[in-house]
């Protein structure tokens, strides 16, 4: 599937690279999608996730997409990332969460997530047990989980419409 989706960026004249280390038993990921400009690469979007070994393995950290981004770029990282996940690692569930920094731009995150396939577990906040999860991802915000299947299949349907 990975290949799949490098040729069909490719076809679109975009670059998808995937950065994966193993430090200590994990899996550090880092993957972007670059378009060539003069000698030059123009960074699109990113996506940094990290795994562990198990099915609830995968920790997305950062997505981002620039606003000059083509239509489907962020489509073409989410269908991307799953399915390093699922090629690579026995992950089969994603989690991530979304920041609780802005009550007005919390309610977009989490209603993003969502129509990514995400739903939310709990609240992460100040309690002691929630301290794990407040070091991991530097804040508060609303807990959501996502099956990585299902959400590279919405994203992979999204992303092959974008070029209609």
């Amino acid at each position: 599937m990975l290949d799949q989706l490098e040729m069909e960026a490719r076809q679109r004249g975009l670059l998808l690279r995937l950065q994966v280390g193993r430090p200590l038993g994990l899996w550090g990921l880092r993957l972007v999608v670059a378009r060539s400009q003069s000698e030059r690469l123009q960074l699109l979007g990113e996506m940094k996730a990290w795994a562990y070994s198990g099915p609830r393995g995968l920790q997305l950290d950062t997505m981002r997409v620039l606003p000059a981004a083509p239509a489907g770029c962020g489509d073409l990282i989410w269908a991307a990332s799953m399915a390093w996940a699922v090629e690579a690692t026995p992950c089969r569930q994603a989690r991530l969460l979304a920041i609780r920094d802005d009550e007005r731009q919390h309610q977009r995150l989490v209603r993003y997530f969502r129509c990514r396939g995400f739903e939310s577990v709990r609240e992460v906040q100040a309690a002691l047990w929630d301290l794990p999860l407040r070091m991991i991802w530097g804040g508060a915000g609303a807990l959501m989980v996502g099956n990585c299947e299902q959400v590279r299949e919405r994203a992979l349907k999204r992303w092959r419409q974008s070029a209609a």
